[in-house]
């Protein structure tokens, strides 16, 4: 026997476009964007409406949250459990909602770390007052009901908002092609531009932006954004705000004592950390978190020294951390008309009033409904009040009372209901007096409803009395200042590096390290077994050192990332890539716009710019062409090329000294002859250039020759003047092994 089955076939791609559009208007409209009446999405929306049928307002003890939650998921929102709990965590903390709509006891996170809050079992929760601005007005007609899940109970299909929830909180989600963005504003400011467009409804985005002047986050942080990006954003619907941390100055520190929106104090300090362990913020010697309960952000940051910047070293933390940070805004909800779209900031406002005019005319509706029946009954008992006998007669003596007394004073099904069910202590003369009170009043009622209705001029002002009522009970005043501020920019490295002076010290084996202050003694520092030392250079700390192999090749690297001269210092093989025969032979440090003749044993050389021959890879560069066997020389510093002299002295113990003037400046090459060597002499053995020193005009040398030295005042060095390339002087027979020639003051 077969049995007959019932299907559609229908073509793989349709089936999969009607599947995956079904999908996406589900997340658009019950999930994702918040509706523009309540601000709510319908998860926020069922945990206000589960937890207020649980009698869980302001004034009521709190429950646990897992009640609240199952009440939730088992009534109306059939979701996993902690997702649902999630969202009323969210709803609790004063640092991501502006205006909590839940009042947590408990662990429900912190700002380090929003998500460790307490799993639902330990946590009690209520609502908070301000949720009364949603609820007050949901048993008064306001709003449609719709079945839930399963058909078997009814939950209200918005919230009769009495404030404009969706800018007050804000709200952040992600549908299927879509997105909302929308940031914290101030009740106060918000319900003052609803007043503005109740009273003016030609009121412009300027003159809205007069009262709604920015976002207002749950933070003391500034908003940073200029008012002319506030208005362009609030003009489209779309944008950003940027805002940035508060610090003050204490006792030399820097202590953080606001954090922009959604930014945790663990992140910060960990990103701060992060730079300090690399050596990229030398400026900072340490950092503490000193936040408590009392004082929820409070970070000290500790500089090195008093002499340092605190705003440019902040300058450079709000441009590299989250201490200054970018929200993107898309003003994007569901509209009235059930479709979402991105609204401008007049639009939205409009919007919400024309919901909020809805809700009031429903409301009043609602109450005039309630008022014209309890007249109706009132009426009926007036007649029995006015024919009390033959009412008692007709109860006592009539089988079927109520049609009796329908037929004989024309009264309504309800109004016989009514009198019937009337007590007899009712029937007093007193209850009659208040009965007429009572009429009289809601006859008043009546007609104030009734003008209201018939006068939207009447209808507005009632909306913006309330408005501006609730304000005042439950606004506060602005807490992210508004402060126009250019966007932080991240300091160049050597910015942020104290100008210490130092003294580079580079041994034979290629070692390396940096001695603070000028006053050191490079050779008598301890080197490795087998090491010694082999060239040193003064500088400060927040310039360049160059140091040049044995092939010509030169390499650079910021002085404050050597090494302290406390210990061996480091193998600049580690730090460069020189080829396996390569030794580094010689060093300079200087600014950028430095110039230093670059010179070989050979007796060739050129001045070139620091900045020119710095290798900035770890490869090098190459800058100076070398002669077979030469050796690369100390570069000297060149100060005033016109006027400063350069001294050259060989191993042969000649001496000349020429105008610095006649030198090329190059990049790289391998330059003019300094001074003259014979070819005779030449060789591997022969004779060599063994140094070569600027001498500004009126200076001194001091020539070093093992033990013996000998100082050169200006007016002995003018006796071995000459032209470059020529042969120079001779220096005294003790003099003639010279291996080292130092400036010195004359």
């Amino acid at each position: 026997m077969s049995t007959q089955v019932n299907f559609e076939q229908i073509p793989l791609r349709e089936y999969a476009e009607r599947a995956y559009l079904d999908y996406s208007m589900y997340v658009v409209l019950d999930r994702a964007l918040p509706f523009i009446g309540d601000g709510l999405k319908p998860v926020q929306r069922r945990i206000v409406y589960a937890m207020s049928e649980l009698g869980l307002d302001a004034t009521a003890k709190p429950k646990k949250s897992a009640r609240t939650v199952g009440d939730v998921i088992g009534k109306f929102h059939p979701h996993g459990d902690s997702a649902c709990y999630e969202a009323l965590v969210l709803m609790a903390q004063p640092f991501s909602y502006r205006y909590p709509l839940v009042d947590g006891q408990g662990n429900f996170g912190s700002p380090d770390d929003p998500k460790s809050f307490a799993a639902m079992r330990y946590t009690e929760s209520r609502l908070t007052p301000v949720a009364k601005l949603l609820l007050d007005e949901l048993g008064q007609g306001t709003v449609e009901w719709a079945a839930n899940f399963d058909g078997t109970l009814q939950e209200p299909s918005w919230l009769p908002a009495r404030v404009p929830h969706i800018l007050l909180n804000g709200a952040m989600g992600i549908a299927v092609g879509m997105a909302t963005d929308i940031p914290p504003h101030n009740l106060r400011e918000v319900a003052s531009a609803c007043i503005r467009l109740l009273e003016h409804p030609d009121a412009t985005l300027e003159e809205l932006c007069e009262h709604v002047r920015g976002p207002d986050f749950p933070t003391a942080a500034e908003i940073i954004t200029p008012a002319r990006e506030l208005r362009a954003l609030y003009a489209s619907g779309n944008g950003s705000v940027r805002a940035r941390a508060l610090y003050e100055r204490e006792e030399g520190n820097i202590v953080i004592t606001a954090l922009p929106y959604q930014v945790s104090p663990a992140k910060v300090m960990e990103q701060i950390a992060a730079q300090m362990r690399a050596k990229k913020l030398p400026l900072l010697e340490d950092l503490r978190d000193e936040s408590d309960h009392e004082t929820p952000v409070r970070l000290v940051l500790v500089p090195r020294s008093s002499r340092i910047d605190a705003d440019e070293l902040m300058q450079h933390l709000f441009a590299t951390t989250d201490l200054e940070k970018s929200f993107r805004v898309n003003l994007n909800v569901i509209g009235l008309d059930g479709k979402p779209q991105v609204k401008d900031l007049r639009s939205l406002l409009l919007e919400w009033l024309r919901f909020r005019i809805d809700t009031v005319t429903r409301r009043l509706r609602h109450r005039l409904d309630k008022i014209e029946r309890r007249l109706h009954l009132l009426d009926g008992l007036r007649i029995a009040f006015l024919n009390l006998d033959e009412v008692i007669r007709i109860v006592r003596f009539e089988d079927e009372p109520k049609p009796a007394l329908m037929q004989r004073f024309a009264l309504s099904e309800s109004q016989a209901d009514y009198i019937l069910e009337t007590r007899l202590r009712q029937l007093a003369r007193l209850e009659e007096m208040k009965i007429n009170a009572e009429r009289d009043h809601l006859e008043q009622d009546r007609a104030r409803i009734n003008v209201l209705l018939k006068s939207p001029a009447k209808l507005r002002g009632l909306i913006r009395d309330e408005l501006r009522d609730d304000a005042e009970q439950y606004g506060d005043p602005r807490r992210s200042p508004l402060v126009e501020r250019e966007a932080a920019q991240a300091l160049d490295e050597r910015a942020l590096i104290a100008a210490e002076p130092v003294t580079i010290v580079l041994s034979t084996k290629g070692w390396v390290r940096a001695a603070k202050g000028h006053d050191v003694d490079a050779a008598a520092l301890g080197y490795r077994e087998g090491d010694g030392f082999l060239a040193a250079a003064r500088g400060r700390s927040t310039q360049q050192v160059v140091f040049l192999d044995s092939g010509g090749r030169a390499y650079s690297t910021p002085a404050h990332t050597l090494p302290s001269a406390r210990g061996n210092g480091e193998p600049l093989t580690g730090r460069f890539a020189l080829t396996p025969d390569a030794e580094v032979q010689a060093l300079a440090i200087g600014d950028a716009g430095q110039r230093v003749v670059l010179a070989s044993s050979a007796g060739y050389g050129f001045i070139a710019r620091l900045d020119a021959i710095s290798g900035r890879n770890k490869a090098g560069k190459q800058v100076l062409n070398l002669d077979h066997g030469a050796r690369v020389l100390s570069p000297a510093p060149v100060q005033d090329v016109a006027r400063d002299r350069l001294v050259v002295v060989t191993s042969a113990g000649h001496l000349l000294m020429f105008s610095a003037a006649e030198l090329p400046e190059l990049d790289r090459g391998k330059g003019l002859k300094l001074v003259d060597i014979p070819r005779a002499k030449r060789g591997a053995e022969g004779e060599i250039v063994v140094g070569v020193a600027v001498v500004p005009e009126g200076g001194a040398v001091t020539l070093h020759a093992g033990q013996r030295k000998l100082g050169l005042r200006w007016s002995d060095l003018v006796a071995f003047g000459g032209a470059r390339a020529s042969r120079g002087g001779l220096l005294p027979r003790g003099l003639r092994g010279v291996d080292r020639i130092e400036v010195t003051q004359s």
